[in-house]
């Protein structure tokens, strides 16, 4: 198990993204599953980021974590701010247009979609929200 806590802002996704990226090409990650992986920590260190301590700057820790039979990655965003559970929102329904759509909840919708399984749960003052991905 690997672990980055970084400041959580919008500058240090491309640092979060490139810390998980180490780990994944070390297991020879297949691309597409790295790109949906990618997607997913732009969204949700992204959310991180706006949100958790708003409008002061807190920190998060990324935590990249190896399974075998099979091999999966199991990553947990873990953060101080306020208890935010982004699962709890209706998925958005997407056969409407985007004019009759409500703003919001499309990027954790494809985070669903992308990830084999994904949790969330508030616990000792903290946010962690957990993605797996099998590669």
């Amino acid at each position: 198990m690997k672990e980055l806590t970084i400041d959580a802002t919008v500058e240090n996704i491309s640092r979060v993204t490139a810390f998980v990226d180490e780990q994944l090409e070390a297991l020879a990650c297949p691309l597409k599953a790295q790109m949906q992986i990618d997607i997913a920590i732009d969204e949700l260190f992204g959310n991180i980021a706006n949100y958790a301590y708003n409008p002061q700057t807190g920190p998060a820790t990324v935590r990249v974590e190896i399974l075998q039979n099979p091999l999966s990655v199991v990553i947990s965003f873990i953060d101080n701010g306020m208890p935010y559970d982004p699962l709890a929102k209706e998925d958005p329904d997407i056969t409407l247009s985007t004019e009759e759509r409500e703003i919001g909840g499309l990027g954790i919708y494809l985070v669903k979609k992308s990830m084999d399984e994904i949790t969330y749960e508030y616990k000792e003052g903290q946010n962690i929200l957990r993605i797996k991905k099998q590669i």
